[in-house]
């Protein structure tokens, strides 16, 4: 069974919780993501910021593009490490409703394992297909 060192984003861009509003936005768009972890120098995991936390708990709060990461970041965080089965980070993913999941060794950021990196793997297609599923709006809720 694989796990998820095998098929984890390894070269992850991180903001500090100092940085602004508008660079993490910049990376955002340069790295074509939709989330950021936050971390300290040392590379210890404080957070994660996404493009919903720019909008709805920064630009929609009339926050300017200068107040702070640490302002809008999400830090309470589900984690897994580098040695998590596929099978499990899937079903962590589901439970939590999160398609991006931080991988940390001993607090610090190691890597980050998202829903397509499941969907890619050919071992884990129907995990990652119930996770999506799980994650994603129900038609009905509209």
């Amino acid at each position: 069974m694989k796990a998820i060192q095998d098929i984890m984003t390894k070269d992850v861009a991180c903001c500090t919780s100092d940085d602004n509003l508008f660079e993490a936005a910049t990376m955002m768009k340069q790295r074509n993501v939709g989330s950021v972890p936050v971390c300290d120098n040392d590379k210890n995991l404080l957070g994660m910021v996404t493009d919903r936390d720019l909008v709805i708990r920064g630009y929609a709060q009339k926050k300017s593009g200068s107040s702070t990461i640490q302002e809008v970041m999400s830090d309470k965080l589900t984690t897994c490490t580098p040695e998590t089965s596929i099978e499990e980070a899937s079903k962590i993913m589901s439970e939590k409703q999160i398609r991006r999941l931080p991988v940390v060794e001993n607090g610090k950021l190691v890597g980050i394992v998202s829903l397509g990196d499941l969907s890619l793997e050919k071992y884990s297609n129907e995990a990652a297909g119930h996770a999506l599923e799980e994650i994603s709006e129900r038609p009905e809720v509209h």
